[in-house]
């Protein structure tokens, strides 16, 4: 869910993409895109990538794209895209049907599956030695997961319905100096065991449902190279193994390709505003919003 102020940022991210555009109201259109901006950060097409650096990215995605349509239970896929945001190069967006208050341990497994689809869509395509950073962040927020399903949520057979660690927190910086330890250098150790062994459960799942529906994998990929960003009627469409139809024309070159009407033409131009007792112009708007350079070498 959002907060109001999120909900008030998508409307007025709407309303400045509709005036953008030059139209007369706001369309679903205008607030898809609003909200992917305020959810995944601004496109950053200025960002150059190579062939090899865009490859790597479709497949990625794709090997995310193909773990949340194949295993149950999941959120659906509802968008894809390697137009690189903030600072990731492509995102792959799952959103719930419905509210939910609480997880299944079979939806965390298949979310931590998921999580390794771009890992292992690389190492399935380009090799073990050819893997890239790119899975970093999945990585961390896999080994996040595994960690409070073992130590706080009690799905671990061999920890049992214990509760692990200290939940209370001091409120200042540097809290984990502060922490007291409650658990033995055993119980430490067999923690890190059950969540490897989660992750290692969940990676060879990934592998596993990647290898059976590669198809699916080279046809998202290969897509998504075409058209950089699928919507999850073409996901669907490509799971049944259905051709995509041709892409839309933007609104850009259809008003470009029509003939200019005379009759809307004013007779001369207006005179320039000017400040008073001043020659020169009025100032430009100011930019809406400052796009911070590109610090992350790394891809």
């Amino acid at each position: 869910g959002m907060s109001g102020a999120d909900l008030e940022n998508i409307c007025n991210e709407a309303a400045l993409h509709a005036a953008r555009r030059d139209a007369e109201k706001v369309s679903m259109k205008d607030f898809e895109q609003a909200k992917d901006k305020v959810m995944f950060g601004t496109e950053r097409r200025s960002l150059v990538l190579t062939e090899n650096e865009r490859q790597l990215t479709a497949y990625h995605e794709a090997g995310h794209v193909v773990l949340g349509v194949k295993i149950p239970g999941l959120d659906p896929v509802y968008k894809v895209s390697i137009i690189p945001r903030g600072r990731a190069l492509g995102i792959t967006a799952s959103l719930p049907e419905e509210d939910r208050h609480s997880y299944t341990k079979e939806w965390m497994e298949g979310q931590l599956a998921m999580l390794f689809g771009g890992r292992v869509a690389e190492e399935i395509i380009f090799g073990p030695k050819d893997v890239t950073t790119g899975a970093g962040n999945d990585i961390e927020r896999a080994t996040a997961m595994a960690r409070k399903m073992v130590m706080t949520f009690g799905m671990s057979d061999a920890v049992g319905l214990v509760s692990v660690g200290d939940s209370e927190q001091e409120v200042f910086l540097g809290r984990e100096l502060g922490q007291r330890r409650v658990i033995s250098e055993h119980t430490a150790r067999l923690v890190d065991e059950e969540v490897k062994c989660l992750l290692d459960t969940a990676h060879e799942r990934a592998h596993e449902v990647l290898k059976e529906h590669g198809d699916l994998l080279e046809s998202v990929a290969q897509a998504l190279l075409e058209r950089e960003t699928l919507g999850r009627e073409e996901i669907e469409a490509l799971e049944r193994g259905e051709a995509l139809p041709p892409q839309p024309v933007p609104a850009s070159e259809e008003i470009s390709a029509s003939p200019p009407d005379p009759s809307k033409q004013p007779d001369k131009a207006p005179p320039p505003l000017g400040l008073p007792g001043a020659d020169g112009p009025l100032p430009g708007p100011a930019t809406s919003f400052y796009e911070a350079p590109d610090h992350n070498k790394e891809g």
